[in-house]
């Protein structure tokens, strides 16, 4: 399990890494179960590996996202923790969109999340709409809007319409 220090960058991501961190103490194996026996077995005296995603509680692959900020040069040196919360935050807005998007599908009768789906949601949801505000999303189309001069004036409680054309 990842231990440290934790800056908050947003109350809202550092919610779920508290969340994501309690959970993965939570899925940790009982003590009194036995090893499995047989060909693939662990060896007695063998460490068991586990992924620091695994450790971590986490679907995104901290390993990769470690290499992937040594390699892209962003600093000299990488922290053990840094990648963990990267990672906890990626899949946090991962999944936050995957919702969304799927609520905007079932509310479209589709079963299936398209590029538009994904539009639709980024762009009703406040933070996301401004987190991700310069992003153009392919195939997403527009939002829904038609201007208020546009619409058709509302008449009054009689049946005479001003402004009309008759004569």
């Amino acid at each position: 399990m990842f231990v440290g220090r934790v800056v908050v960058l947003h109350p809202s991501v550092f919610h779920t890494v508290i969340i994501i961190m309690s959970e993965s103490v939570a899925t940790k194996k009982p003590a009194g179960k036995k090893p499995a026996a047989g060909r693939g077995a662990k060896k007695a005296g063998s460490a068991s590996s586990q992924s620091r995603s695994f450790r971590a509680g986490l679907q995104f692959p901290v390993g990769r996202i470690h290499r992937q900020l040594r390699e892209g040069r962003y600093a000299s040196r990488i922290g053990a923790g840094a990648p963990v919360y990267l990672a906890a935050v990626l899949e946090y807005l991962a999944a936050e969109i995957l919702e969304l998007a799927g609520n905007a599908s079932r509310d479209n009768k589709k079963v299936r999340i398209v590029p538009r789906h994904i539009q639709l949601a980024i762009r009703n949801d406040e933070e996301l709409n401004k987190l991700l505000s310069d992003v153009t999303i392919a195939s997403g189309g527009v939002m829904p809007n038609i201007h208020s001069v546009l619409l058709p004036k509302k008449t009054g409680k009689g049946g005479k319409e001003d402004g009309s054309q008759e004569f």
